[in-house]
């Protein structure tokens, strides 16, 4: 399996190879090949920075030489008018690295300042807000790493490090139990130890499940806020719960107060505005 590093690698060089291509010909046509200069990232926009450490390998990875002064680090609180660094080097290497690195960190950045928003309106309770699948594809590393700079939590990165039993897998199964119990067969057979999280629409699969066992997580789908208020007294701190399907920043705290362990949350990824910033000469 791909280390986090090299996903990130591969993500670079594919982004370089589609804008780039066989050459950014504006920039060849009318600067000189040893013309030397300096770009401020300049912030548009308040909100929580994230991507620097990412857009530094962007520089780096595409020009060795090009130096990085940084003012303002992952998680910092940005606002209108800071200069978050200042980029020195060849003048090429500048406009060919500038539109990937606003890309990285305008994405990241408008992710983790949503995030710290739901983080925020959680203050004063155990619940944790969780991010989901729901991310740009190829670039799902950068926008949880976000949300953690945000202040929220990962879910599973893929479908590789957990046991998620969602509606189909239980209704393609046969039932609550026949996925649990395969479930435990198939982890036992491949000698693998991860965590095991549930599905469950209403009550009586809520039953069902707590009935099975074997199990650490139990999300409540589509629960309304009075349901969840009940299903997690059912649970009693058994265990862990999860709420999930149509909450709103809204309605987040009404659930939360609920007492469930986790909110997951699909806007956090998949349709946050980016931060705006811009990379200008100096």
């Amino acid at each position: 399996m791909l280390k986090v590093e090299e996903l990130v690698d591969r993500l670079i060089d594919l982004s370089f190879a589609e804008d780039i291509g066989d050459g950014d010909h504006t920039t060849l046509c009318c600067i000189p090949e040893d013309a030397m200069g300096k770009s401020k990232l300049l912030i548009k926009e308040d909100g929580i920075l994230a991507g620097v450490e990412i857009a530094k390998e962007v520089f780096h990875r595409f020009d060795p030489t090009m130096q990085v002064e940084v003012f303002m680090g992952d998680g910092s609180k940005v606002k209108k008018g800071d200069v978050a660094m200042i980029v020195t080097g060849k003048v090429r290497s500048l406009l060919q690295t500038e539109r990937l690195m606003l890309n990285i960190m305008q994405r990241m950045s408008g992710i983790a300042t949503m995030t710290s928003k739901y983080v925020e309106r959680l203050e004063g309770t155990h619940t944790r807000v969780l991010d989901t699948r729901k991310t740009t594809p190829g670039m799902r590393m950068l926008e949880k790493q976000a949300v953690k700079i945000g202040g929220g939590c990962n879910h599973r990165i893929g479908l590789f490090d957990m046991i998620l039993l969602k509606d189909n897998h239980v209704d393609f199964s046969g039932g609550i139990a026949n996925a649990i119990n395969r479930c435990h067969e198939y982890l036992k057979e491949k000698g693998l130890d991860l965590k095991i999280e549930i599905e469950v629409r209403n009550f009586e699969e809520l039953k069902q499940a707590m009935d099975c066992g074997g199990i650490d997580r139990i999300m409540l789908d589509n629960f309304s806020v009075e349901d969840t208020k009940k299903a997690v007294e059912i649970v009693g701190g058994k265990y862990e719960t999860e709420s999930s399907g149509g909450i709103t920043f809204d309605t987040l705290r009404d659930y939360a107060e609920c007492g469930v362990d986790f909110i997951s949350v699909g806007a956090l990824t998949h349709s946050v505005k980016g931060l705006d910033m811009s990379f200008k000469a100096v």
